[in-house]
């Protein structure tokens, strides 16, 4: 990056594991001319900068974790894992090889080339503290403060720290203090699970202690100014001038323990929780805590120690605690926290208020000195950091080694190869940051990238709604293409769909009407959802007059969603019309219709926020004229006997409004209470009051009804059977079978009584073996329109019966031809009587013509009643 020119010198290179070292547990220290390095395993090497070679090579029993050295002495405290922590005199153990044997050879080292050096075994004797639960130590003056795992809770414990050579072991703890954490520890009882990421333990000394004298650049340790110091630990730590010593858990959590107050925990025992501080939580594994130093004094002063905390986590989270004035002029703590590209292997503060921190990627710095905001005041945090790329790639572990004089830095680092490096920058030059001008640009810019995603954003949910109405339009055509393959298949048997006509008469003010009652069953697997409608198409036919054109009436009732096994119930009005007049029989036709309009017209709409160029070339003239599909159902025709009611059935108790004569106007009953008063004087009235009813007669072969009937009727007479099943679809049936009626008297639309007779006869003159059993079907009625309905209701149904029992009968029986050649003859003769009387009603006058209408009934009556049989 400009501004930074690294110049990298490769020192040396150490055998690592194929894949290469993994980031934590790698480590570098730097006193003088040497260099100790441990790449995680159970070597410590020493490097000789001025000689450029290994000088030594010490072997320990179990893999390093951490490292300290002591410069007073010339101590090296090492960690090993769940070993404990040993202590090595560097001047003793460098005394005590024997150069001329060579000692063992390091055989993890290169395979190329042997080390130059002797491998140089440490002694168990030399383990200062043993504890397999030990993660994190560092040494303040004599003493030494470790950070062990526990099975919920981590333990800071602090001993006392003899020098090699004593022959004693640490006297016991002086002080311990348990820490929370948010998470479990430990892995098996017995055999504690080593965290993947290693905690962080520092020591933070107030200004002028002495606990940092003896310390060795890379060690875990430094000092903060006055005021930031008493913000943080409290008064207490300042008044005590007591080192504090930090603890970064791989939770996230930066706590902090009073070093004297530890040691005065055992004389006087009160809560732990007291001597253990929550600075913060970062959320993710602390791989840093440090100093720096951020702002540029005048060299006379006298406060130059650090005045700005820094941790560090594993994801890039990076906290800076500094203290500052806030507007009442007093001195409090301001944090900011910042986002770094992630995840982070290892970091190292150095000078100049900088913080060098490694990825996968590459080694970068920031600046808490010159990434500041402009308008931020003295004592205030950048508001903004901009990390600057150095061109190196995968180090593990790193460790400022020295500033030079000119404003640079050089830095010793470890790659994931196992390579010894190191990294000298020039940082005179300004870091690049970007100034208010270009942040206001960039501002702009984030917000017109912003209102372009809102926009995109809008638009795409506006073309995913588009799709989804098309799919859904898309899934009900193909439902309704399955539900038109069912009903057009032409199965046998029920249909998957049906629907059913049930005719009845209700009550209601001011005259009974008669419905039909509709229902629709689905016993297929498919639903009919949206777009779905039940049309019931209502025929008007008058019997009196086939060929004369009839009204319909078309009803459509939405389907909103009929699943399998559901069904559905749709009663509508038959008549009586205004005039009071019924015409039978109605014919009711059933089907089902599907709207393509209303389900595919708002998939082929476009959308309100846009126009999608695509819809255009779908119109909606696309759609057929027909603007659907007709599925026909079922066709039910209700005719004289399905609509007479039977007053004289039912007790008055049990009485339905079924079976109830025609209710009289509430006007009428009035005024017939005053006294008496006329007649109507209608032609039917007058028919009623002075001629006699007028009569129809039907004669069937008894054979032909039994075999018509089946088992259906056994046990009742054939009589009996016979009106049953004229009157199957009347309400009134359950009275007829219970009662066995073979006559009934009933009440037509009209309120004109009719009569329906059923009676068993025998034919004399018509086969030649002798009479034939046959059943007469007699309708009397005064009204000629109820007789005439009802005469076309029992044709209607015996020309059913006789076409479905044509396949099925036998042979006639033996007939005489000449007798039916003369019942034809004669009915031919009625037939042009009947034409020419109506002929001479046209041309005569109102006198004349009372005869010939006389006549012209009793032919009607005779053709009414023909010697005919049906076979």
């Amino acid at each position: 990056m400009a501004g930074f020119e690294p110049r990298v010198e490769y020192l040396e290179s150490f055998r690592c594991p194929l894949g290469g070292l993994a980031a934590g547990k790698p480590r570098v220290l730097c006193h003088g001319a040497e260099i100790f390095v441990s790449t995680g395993s159970e070597l410590v090497y020493v490097y000789d900068q001025e000689g450029r070679l290994l000088t030594a090579v010490y072997r320990f029993p179990g893999q390093v974790w951490h490292l300290e050295l002591r410069a007073l002495g010339r101590l090296l405290y090492v960690l090993c894992a769940q070993k404990g922590i040993y202590c090595l005199s560097l001047d003793q153990a460098s005394r005590s090889v024997n150069r001329g044997d060579g000692g063992d050879r390091d055989s993890e080292d290169s395979e190329d080339s042997e080390p130059p050096c002797a491998v140089i075994p440490v002694h168990p004797d030399a383990c200062l503290l043993p504890d397999d639960t030990l993660c994190a130590f560092t040494v303040v003056d004599d003493m030494l403060v470790t950070l062990a795992q526990g099975p919920a809770r981590w333990k800071v414990q602090l001993s006392e720290c003899p020098c090699p050579g004593e022959g004693a072991r640490p006297r016991g703890h002086i002080g311990e203090v348990e820490l929370s954490t948010s998470s479990p520890l430990a892995g098996a009882p017995g055999e504690p699970a080593a965290p993947r990421i290693l905690p962080v333990l520092c020591c933070v000394s107030p200004p002028g202690s002495s606990a940092l004298q003896t310390r060795t650049r890379g060690s875990r340790g430094f000092s903060l100014e006055q005021a930031l110091f008493g913000l943080l630990f409290g008064v207490d730590a300042s008044l005590l001038e007591s080192p504090v010593i930090l603890c970064g858990l791989p939770d996230g959590q930066l706590c902090c323990v009073v070093l004297k107050t530890l040691v005065t925990s055992r004389l006087s025992p009160g809560d732990p929780k007291a001597l253990v501080k929550i600075l913060h939580h970062l959320e993710e594994p602390v791989v840093l805590i440090g100093a720096l130093k951020t702002e540029s004094l005048p060299e006379d002063a006298e406060d130059t120690h650090p005045d700005c905390l820094v941790a560090l986590g594993h994801g890039g989270r990076i906290l800076a605690i500094k203290a500052s004035w806030d507007e009442a002029g007093t001195l409090v703590p301001e944090l900011q926290e910042y986002r770094l590209p992630g995840p982070v292997l290892c970091a190292a503060c150095g000078g100049g208020g900088r913080v060098y921190h490694s990825t996968p990627s590459e080694l970068c710095v920031v600046d808490l000195a010159r990434g500041r905001a402009p308008e931020g005041g003295p004592g205030g945090l950048p508001s903004l950091l901009c990390p600057a790329g150095l061109g190196i790639c995968s180090v593990v572990t790193l460790s400022v080694s020295s500033e030079v004089p000119e404003g640079g830095a050089r830095l010793l680092a470890l790659s994931a190869r196992g390579r010894l490096m190191t990294c000298s920058l020039d940082l005179s030059s300004e870091m690049p940051c970007p100034t208010r001008a270009a942040m206001a640009d960039t501002g702009q810019k984030i917000k017109e990238l912003l209102s372009g995603i809102g926009t995109v954003s809008e638009r795409v949910s506006s073309l995913k709604k588009a799709v989804d109405q098309r799919n859904k339009a898309l899934t009900c055509l193909n439902e309704a293409m399955n539900v038109s393959c069912v009903l057009l298949a032409g199965r046998e048997g029920p249909r998957p769909i049906s629907c059913t006509v049930t005719a009845a008469w209700s009550r209601l003010q001011p005259q009974d009407v008669l419905t039909a009652t509709c229902r629709l069953e689905n016993n297929s697997g498919l639903s009919l959802d949206r777009g779905w409608a039940l049309c019931v198409r209502v025929l008007t036919a008058p019997a009196s007059d086939p060929d004369a054109a009839g009204s319909a009436t078309t009803y459509t009732v939405p389907v909103d969603r009929l699943g399998p096994g559901d069904r559905r119930e749709v009663t509508l009005p038959l008549g009586p019309g205004e005039d009071g007049a019924l015409d039978l029989p109605l014919t009711v036709s059933c089907a089902l219709h599907y709207s393509l309009r209303e389900v595919v017209r708002g998939a082929l709409a476009p959308s309100e926020s846009f126009t999608d160029p695509s819809l255009d070339e779908c119109p909606s003239d696309v759609l057929p004229e027909q603007d659907g599909i007709c599925l026909p159902l079922s066709e039910h025709t209700v005719d004289m006997l399905q609509c007479l009611r039977f007053p004289g059935l039912a007790t008055p108790h049990t009485q339905a409004p079924g079976l109830l004569g025609p209710v009289s106007d509430s006007v009428d009953t009035f005024l017939g209470s005053l006294g008496p008063r006329s007649e109507p004087a209608g032609p039917a009235s007058l028919r009623a009051k002075f001629l006699p009813p007028s009569v129809a007669t039907i004669k069937v072969s008894a054979e032909l009804l039994r075999a018509a009937l089946g088992d259906s009727h056994a046990g009742t007479s054939l009589g009996c059977a016979t009106l049953q099943w004229l009157l199957a679809e009347n309400t009134a049936l359950d009275v007829v079978r219970a009662r066995r009626l073979s006559s009934v008297q009933g009440v037509a639309p009209d309120g004109t009584d009719l009569h329906l007779t059923i009676r068993e006869v025998a034919v004399t003159h018509l086969c030649t073996a002798g009479p034939m059993q046959t059943v007469e079907i007699q309708v009397e009625s005064s009204s000629l329109a109820s007789l005439g309905s009802a005469h076309h209701a029992v044709i209607g149904r015996l020309q059913r019966m006789v076409v479905e029992q044509a396949a099925q009968s036998s042979s006639p029986p033996d007939l005489r031809v000449q007798y039916l050649r003369q019942i034809h003859i004669n009915h031919e003769t009625l037939l042009r009587e009947v034409r020419a009387l109506r002929d001479r009603l046209c041309t005569e006058d109102d006198a004349s013509s009372c005869g010939t209408a006389e006549r012209l009934l009793q032919v009607y009556g005779q053709l009414r009643s023909p010697s005919l049989l049906l076979l």
